[in-house]
């Protein structure tokens, strides 16, 4: 086994191999060759592991594994996970055991005829803000400090540009340049995609203020968003599991009593933006996505319709 592949799995995940794939040069293939995207390496490795130490339980082989194992597999899943996890599960199974196919690792996929649950919803589930509770919490974050400063400007970024937080955590200061006298941020999408935008002129004051205070101006490829220790900005770049706590924390000192996600920002810069009189195609390619049924999922207006419908119940 090549330890280069190994540590590079290990380290996403967290964990060791799974034990009645480890063995196997192709299954570390699988994850660091075929799979590119970090976050989804990270999860489909993380629905393998616990597979396998299913299999394991149950004093399976690789080569003992058949369809019905699979479906008991998924069977039990269910009873504790959702859906969505389920059918992500079940698709890292059968992706793997493809790879596996095609490398002569095993002659047959046990996944491929097994069916995941129905699962179909025609709006996402993070919750989001209101403009007013948007204004709140930016108004709120002090900034007399580089971290406040920080904040406030990451906070903004996923706002106004839609951008999901891996994105924003892993933009450079050459990623915010001045084009046409107007501020512009780069950036670097799920699949390769790279997009350009203009600020908003909020947006655009707040990284202003942010990098004139850090001084990272004269630093191109250090990370725009970097942790602080000591309240010195190192050059390492925010944890998505930090900028999730950081949130949270924000929303709290605001007094805000929503339960945010990072996702929570996106879809609240996008349900603004449409119920402004912004175009869906428009805020499709702003947010990234291949299709409009997925910025749809996004739009949560029909949320005020629905709570004005409910206040009609009188008694």
């Amino acid at each position: 086994m090549v330890p280069e592949k190994k540590t590079l799995t290990q380290k996403l995940a967290g964990q060791g191999s799974p034990a009645i794939f480890g063995s196997h040069p192709r299954f570390w293939e699988f994850f660091t060759v075929h799979i590119r995207n970090p976050h989804t390496r990270r999860a489909y490795f993380r629905s393998v592991r616990f597979f396998s130490d299913w299999c394991q339980a149950y004093g399976l082989s690789l080569a003992e594994i058949q369809p019905f194992h699979i479906a008991a597999y998924i069977e039990m899943l269910g009873q504790t996970r959702s859906k969505p996890t389920v059918k992500q599960s079940l698709a890292a199974v059968r992706m793997l055991f493809d790879w596996l196919v095609v490398g002569q690792v095993t002659s047959t996929n046990p996944a491929s005829a097994v069916r995941g649950p129905k699962h179909s919803t025609g709006k996402g589930k993070a919750p989001i803000l209101t403009a007013d509770e948007m204004r709140q919490l930016l108004g709120s974050i002090e900034t007399s400090t580089i971290k406040g400063l920080r904040d406030r400007a990451l906070i903004a970024l996923m706002a106004y540009t839609f951008a999901r937080v891996g994105a924003a955590v892993g933009l450079t200061v050459a990623d915010f340049y001045i084009e046409g006298r107007r501020g512009w941020v780069r950036l670097h999408e799920k699949g390769g995609k790279v997009t350009a935008m203009p600020c908003h002129h909020n947006l655009e004051a707040y990284l202003d203020a942010y990098l004139a205070s850090a001084g990272l101006g004269v630093e191109p490829h250090a990370p725009l968003f970097p942790t602080i220790r000591g309240g010195i900005l190192t050059r390492s770049p925010l944890a998505q599991s930090n900028v999730h706590k950081m949130l949270r924390r924000r929303a709290a000192a605001a007094g805000i009593r929503t339960l945010l996600a990072c996702h929570s920002l996106r879809a609240t810069g996008i349900t603004t933006y449409l119920g402004n009189g912004g175009k869906l195609e428009i805020a499709q390619w702003m947010a990234g996505h291949s299709s409009p049924r997925t910025t749809s999922l996004y739009d949560r207006r029909s949320d005020a319709v629905g709570l004005d419908e409910v206040e009609r119940i009188i008694y």
